[in-house]
Formats: C-alpha cells, sequence, structure tokens
C-alpha cells in the first residue's frame, strides 16, 4: 500500500507554495532546505508552525514545501496558507479550529500599482506654491 501524502497550494502576496505532507516525525523542508537554513528568522518560522500547532500535529508529519515569488514574509505566509489546506485533507475535522484562527482565508492584500507620473503607487510629487 502506497504511504498517504496530502498536497495543498497556499498563496500570499505574489508568492506560491505547493506543499506536500507525510507522517513522519516533523521535518520541514523548503525548496530542498531544511527550514532553519531556508527561513534563518525565528518570527517566520514560529508562522509556518502555527497551523501545525493549533492542531497539535507538530511532530507528527513531515512537510516538504516548494516555493517561489515574492520575499521572506510573503512565501512564510504561503507556507502557512499551504499547511492549513493540506491538513484539511487529512481530517476535515480541523477545519472549525484552523477557520476560527484565520488560517484558510488568503490574504487578499496586494501590491498597490504604481501611478502614472508619480513616483509610487500613494507618493505625490511635493506641490510648490511658488
Amino acid at each position: 500500500m502506497a504511504e498517504q501524502l496530502y498536497h495543498a497550494v497556499g498563496k500570499r502576496k505574489s508568492a506560491v507554495a505547493r506543499v506536500w505532507m507525510r507522517p513522519g516525525n516533523g521535518r520541514i523542508i523548503v525548496n530542498k532546505k531544511p527550514i532553519e537554513e531556508y527561513f534563518p528568522r525565528e518570527v517566520t518560522r514560529t508562522v509556518i508552525g502555527q497551523p501545525l500547532a493549533l492542531t497539535d500535529n507538530a511532530g507528527r508529519f513531515d512537510v516538504e514545501v516548494n516555493v517561489h515569488g515574492g520575499g521572506i514574509t510573503g512565501q512564510a505566509g504561503a507556507v502557512k496558507h499551504g499547511i492549513s489546506r493540506a491538513l484539511l485533507e487529512v481530517s476535515a475535522e480541523l477545519r472549525s479550529v484552523l477557520k476560527k484562527a484565520g488560517l484558510l482565508t488568503r490574504d487578499p492584500r496586494e501590491k498597490e500599482r504604481k501611478k502614472y507620473g508619480q513616483k509610487r503607487a500613494r507618493a505625490r510629487f511635493q506641490y510648490s506654491k511658488r
């Protein structure tokens, strides 16, 4: 019999994370590197572990992630979203816990486009009266 493999996709800003979970001892591999190497900041690792800690699955699954696009924070959010969705495939009973914590909702905030004739999205050139 083939081992259980759960797959999900998570997104945040312009980052996309493809997540594969299998029963194991809690190893998290991101882009073929250990999580400590790919995300050196403790805060980002805490964000990623949130769904597993909340559902008491912290040491029960090995997680393998391919993530691309965006920056470090966006990628961490995408991985968190992907892990949350993969946990739903493991057990549908976890839905209420994850939903209450807001982990299933994709954060809709995107970078606002730069406006023509201006420096940035909101920044305007300084007004000079004289």
